[in-house]
C-alpha cells in the first residue's frame, strides 16, 4: 500500500516577485575582459522595479538599483568579494555603493501615528521606512567567487538624486583566484550608447 506523502510547494505572494536575471547575452550594456563578461542595467522605471522589488521602486527614493551580471568564461575561478562599484556621471562625478543593509535607513519612516487609548493614554505607532523590504537585501550582489563557466548576478545600490543617459558603472577589484592577479577594470555604459 502506498502512503500519500505531503509535498511542500514554495508559496510566493503576488506582490513578492520571483526575480531572475536574463542570460548575459541579452544585455546590451556589457564589457568583456580576460574571459570575464560583465553586464549592468539600471532599474529606474516602475515596471523594472516591480519585477525585482514588488511594490516599491527604490529610484523614487533616490536609491538607484543597478543589476550586475558577471559570466566567467575564463579557465580560472574569479574572486569578486573585494569588488568596488562606482556610478559615474558624464561630468566625472561619482557615487559609491550603499550597502544593501543600509538602504532602509536612507529614507526615514513616515510621520508617527498618534492615537488616544480608551483610558486616556497616548499610543504612538512608529512607521517603517518605505525601503524596508526584504527584496532589497535578498537581491543584492553577494557572490564571493565565480567558478569557470558560472554566472553570478545581483543588485548594487547608489544613493543619488541624479541619473543620466551618459552614466556608466565603474567596477574594480576582480581577481584571478589562481594567480592573485587583478583583472582590468570594467566601465559599462548604462545607456547602451
Amino acid at each position: 500500500m502506498l502512503a500519500a506523502m505531503p509535498v511542500a510547494l514554495p508559496v510566493m505572494a503576488a506582490d513578492k516577485p520571483n526575480f531572475q536575471a536574463k542570460p548575459i547575452a541579452e544585455y546590451s550594456n556589457k564589457q568583456t575582459s580576460d574571459g570575464v563578461t560583465m553586464a549592468a542595467e539600471a532599474f529606474t522605471t516602475d515596471d523594472q522595479a516591480k519585477t525585482a522589488f514588488g511594490k516599491v521602486n527604490p529610484w523614487r527614493y533616490n536609491i538607484l538599483p543597478v543589476l550586475v551580471v558577471i559570466r566567467n568564461d575564463s579557465p580560472n575561478a574569479i574572486r569578486v568579494d573585494k569588488m568596488h562599484f562606482e556610478y559615474e556621471l558624464p561630468d566625472h562625478s561619482r557615487a559609491s555603493t550603499l550597502a544593501a543593509s543600509d538602504v532602509k535607513y536612507s529614507q526615514g519612516p513616515g510621520k508617527p501615528k498618534v492615537s488616544v487609548g480608551p483610558l486616556g493614554g497616548v499610543k504612538v505607532a512608529r512607521g517603517k521606512s518605505p525601503l524596508d523590504v526584504p527584496e532589497i537585501e535578498i537581491r543584492a550582489f553577494a557572490a564571493k567567487m565565480i567558478p569557470p563557466g558560472d554566472t553570478a548576478s545581483g543588485f548594487v545600490y547608489f544613493e543619488t538624486d541624479v541619473t543620466s543617459a551618459g552614466a556608466s558603472l565603474y567596477v574594480t577589484g576582480l581577481t584571478n583566484a589562481a594567480t592573485g592577479k587583478d583583472l582590468y577594470y570594467f566601465e559599462i555604459p548604462l545607456s547602451g550608447k
